[in-house]
C-alpha cells in the first residue's frame, strides 16, 4: 500500500490541495492559449511577420512557464519533491530561463511598437530575429549564473518546485539580485513604460487610442512585481518570519503571466486574433498591415 508523503511544514491539507490546484489551473490554460498562438503562426501565412515573430517569442517563453508550473502542480499533489537535487538545479534554471525570456520579449514588442507608431519604421525580419536570439540568450545568461555560483537555485517554501534562493540574504544572493534586478526587471520596465507613453502621446496628437497603452506595463508590474518585492525584502531582513504559505503567492501570481499575456499580446492584438480565428474555424482572413494593434 502506498502511503501519503507527510504535509509540508507550515501547510494544511487543504493549502496543499490548493495551490497544486491552482498551479495546474495557471499551467492548463496558458499552455493551451500560448499554444494556440504558436500554432496558429504556424499555420496562418498572414501571421507570420517580423513583428508577430516577437510575440510568438512570449509565447514560446510563458509555455515554458507553464511546463515548469505542470512539474510544480504533480510535486505539489504528491506533497513532495520527487527529482532530486539535480532535478531541482534544473527546474530552477527552466524557470528563471522561461520568465526572464517572457520579460526580455515583452520588451522588445514595446520597442517594436514605438517605432511603429511613433517613428513609422518597419521591422526587418533579420532584426527581429536577432532580438529574439538575444532575448533569450541573455535571459540563459542569468539563468546559468546560480549554476555557477552566483546566487542559488532551491526548494520554494512548499517544497515542491524550486527556484532562486532568497532564505540566506548573504553578499553572494545581494549582488545577484541586484544585478538580476536591474538587467531583467528595471531596464525592460523603463523601456516598456517609455515607449508606451511616447505611444500614448502619439495617440494623443491623432485623437485615436488603438490600445491601451497602459495595460503590458501594468502586466508586467502586478505579475511579476508581488516577486520581486519578496527577493528585494530579502536582501535586508530576514524573510523566514513569513508564514510559509504567504511566501508562496508571489509565485502563484507569478504563474499567471502565461494566461495574461495570451491575452495581451495575441488575443488582444486584432491582427493576430484574425489569425487564430482563421486557424479555429478556416474562415479567411482579409489581408492587413500588421501592426500589432490591440483594442
Amino acid at each position: 500500500m502506498v502511503t501519503a508523503h507527510p504535509l509540508p511544514e507550515g501547510f494544511t491539507e487543504i493549502e496543499v490541495f490548493a495551490i497544486g490546484t491552482a498551479l495546474l489551473v495557471e499551467a492548463l490554460l496558458g499552455f493551451c492559449l500560448n499554444g494556440l498562438t504558436i500554432i496558429s503562426f504556424r499555420k496562418i501565412k498572414e501571421l507570420r511577420t517580423p513583428s508577430n515573430l516577437l510575440v510568438l517569442s512570449i509565447a514560446l517563453a510563458d509555455c515554458g512557464i507553464c511546463i515548469n508550473a505542470f512539474v510544480a502542480a504533480f510535486s505539489s499533489f504528491l506533497r513532495y519533491w520527487p527529482y532530486g537535487s539535480d532535478g531541482c538545479q534544473i527546474h530552477g534554471f527552466h524557470g528563471f530561463l522561461t520568465a526572464l525570456a517572457s520579460i526580455s520579449s515583452s520588451a522588445a514588442v514595446a520597442w517594436d511598437r514605438y517605432h511603429h507608431y511613433c517613428t513609422r519604421s518597419r521591422l526587418q525580419w533579420s532584426t527581429a530575429a536577432s532580438m529574439m536570439v538575444f532575448a533569450w540568450l541573455f535571459a540563459a545568461f542569468w539563468s546559468v549564473m546560480p549554476l555557477l555560483g552566483w546566487g542559488q537555485y532551491d526548494y520554494e517554501p512548499l517544497r515542491t518546485c524550486c527556484t532562486l534562493d532568497y532564505s540566506k540574504g548573504d553578499r553572494n544572493y545581494v549582488t545577484f539580485l541586484f544585478a538580476l534586478s536591474t538587467f531583467n526587471f528595471m531596464i525592460p520596465g523603463f523601456i516598456m513604460l517609455t515607449a508606451y507613453q511616447s505611444i500614448h502621446q502619439k495617440f494623443r496628437k491623432t485623437g485615436h487610442f488603438k490600445f491601451n497603452t497602459g495595460l503590458p506595463l501594468k502586466t508586467l508590474v502586478i505579475c511579476w512585481g508581488p516577486y520581486c518585492l519578496l527577493c528585494s525584502y530579502a536582501a535586508v531582513e530576514n524573510v523566514m518570519f513569513i508564514p510559509p504559505k504567504y511566501r508562496m503567492i508571489p509565485a502563484l501570481i507569478a504563474k499567471a503571466v502565461p494566461t495574461v499575456d495570451a491575452f495581451v499580446y495575441a488575443l488582444g492584438n486584432e491582427n493576430y486574433r484574425g489569425g487564430i480565428w482563421q486557424f479555429l474555424t478556416g474562415q479567411k482572413i482579409e489581408k492587413a498591415e500588421v501592426d500589432n494593434k490591440t483594442k
